[in-house]
């Protein structure tokens, strides 16, 4: 059977059309993908955390007496000097209002104390007649054995007699003194409010700052009484910071003075550099807000960015700290997004001339968004980052900017 040109051209157009239908309906699309390149340049690992400023040299003032405190004569901001600046007022305590029974008793034992006195001077009295006549008797004695007239023995005695009479005289004396002072001790408890007042010569303690700096809180404005040890006043220097961060203990064993941690989110738009002081030696029990019991310990950090850079900053405000565990100046580096595992392996997918290879590589250390490449990558190749089930090795790939 022969065909004409025109049913061989129609029968070719035919066939062809079938073809490129069939390609098309049968063929895979390509996955559109985010794609990175793998670079070198400087990677860090940073231990995270929410910190606070404190004045490095902080002074609490008190009260060193029981008493009242006076209007604060400072208040927050205020400059002051070492030793020149009165921060405090107290007023010591007046004694306590007497009820009857009390007032009767005070008064019954100062009536005793002035009748011991009486009694005391009567002895003394005694003491020194007693004394003056053991004295004559010494003397008449020393005299007559002098002459040969007394023995030694009886010289003896009368002096032993003096002795005695001396004494007693001394311990008359001191019974006196005794009396004098219950009668004071008498007297004192007899003192009502305001004659204490007067006895202390209405006299106030002034306290003064112990160093030069800034009042930073004031624990009360008005008046009130307080006890011994009552903090009145917080005292320091507002330019010399220091930074507290709370981590956790096993992020803090991988840390050494000196590292360097960067400051954010402390009101500033620059970041600010700090260096690691020191870590406290004994770790905490703290449970954090998922219920969990960790163990946290703080690090205290220097300001090295110079204080012009942070004016405002002052003693309790909020920092967050990103403190440098590690740092390597060139490594090869491709996001963490782009790693997944593969059995106990770690692999990436590669874009190829647009095909996906799936290849196992080596990592290092690693941050929140980027992680060391330690083999099975090259610079400038392109790896697939959040590999999603569709992607396979072998799969066309098309980045998705590109679409």
């Amino acid at each position: 059977m022969s065909y004409s040109p025109r049913t061989l051209i129609l029968i070719g157009i035919g066939v062809t059309l079938v073809a490129g239908l069939s390609y098309v309906s049968f063929r895979e699309n390509p996955v559109p993908v985010d794609l990175a390149t793998v670079t070198r340049g400087p990677l860090e690992v940073t231990i995270n955390a929410d910190g606070q400023s404190q004045v490095r040299d902080l002074f609490e003032v008190a009260s060193p007496i029981s008493g009242t405190a006076l209007r604060s004569p400072v208040t927050e901001g205020d400059v002051v000097r070492a030793g020149e600046t009165v921060v405090a007022v107290v007023r010591p305590a007046s004694s306590a209002l007497l009820d009857a029974r009390t007032q009767l008793q005070a008064e019954a034992a100062l009536q005793e104390a002035m009748a011991a006195q009486h009694v005391a001077e009567a002895d003394l009295k005694q003491a020194e007649e007693t004394a003056r006549f053991a004295q004559s008797q010494f003397d008449r004695t020393q005299a007559l054995v002098a002459r040969g007239v007394a023995s030694i023995t009886r010289l003896e005695d009368d002096t032993q007699r003096l002795a005695v009479a001396n004494a007693t005289i001394e311990a008359a004396q001191a019974r006196i003194e005794m009396a004098a002072g219950a009668i004071e001790r008498a007297r004192a408890t007899l003192l009502q409010p305001e004659n204490a007042t007067t006895a202390a010569n209405g006299c106030c303690i002034e306290v003064r700052a112990p160093s030069d700096g800034i009042v930073l809180s004031v624990e009360a404005v008005s008046e009130r009484p307080v006890a011994i040890g009552t903090p009145l006043v917080s005292i320091g220097d507002p330019t010399a910071l220091e930074l507290v961060a709370d981590i956790l203990s096993n992020d803090a064993v991988r840390l050494s003075p000196g590292k360097l941690a960067y400051v954010e989110r402390w009101g500033g738009t620059d970041v600010l550099e700090a260096r690691l002081d020191r870590i406290d030696p004994k770790a905490r029990t703290k449970v954090s807000a998922l219920g969990i019991e960790e163990q946290r310990v703080d690090a205290y950090f220097t300001l090295t960015t110079p204080a012009d850079t942070w004016p405002n900053l002052g003693d309790g405000f909020s920092v967050f700290l990103r403190i440098v565990e590690w740092r390597a100046e060139d490594a090869l580096q491709v996001p963490l997004s782009a790693t997944f595992r593969s059995g106990d392996d770690w692999a990436v997918f590669v874009a190829v001339d647009g095909i996906a290879e799936k290849r196992i590589v080596t990592l290092g250390r690693r941050n929140d968004r980027m992680v060391e490449v330690l083999g099975g990558l090259e610079v400038a190749e392109q790896v697939v980052t959040h590999p999603s089930d569709d992607i396979s090795a072998g799969v066309s790939l098309v980045e998705r900017a590109a679409l």
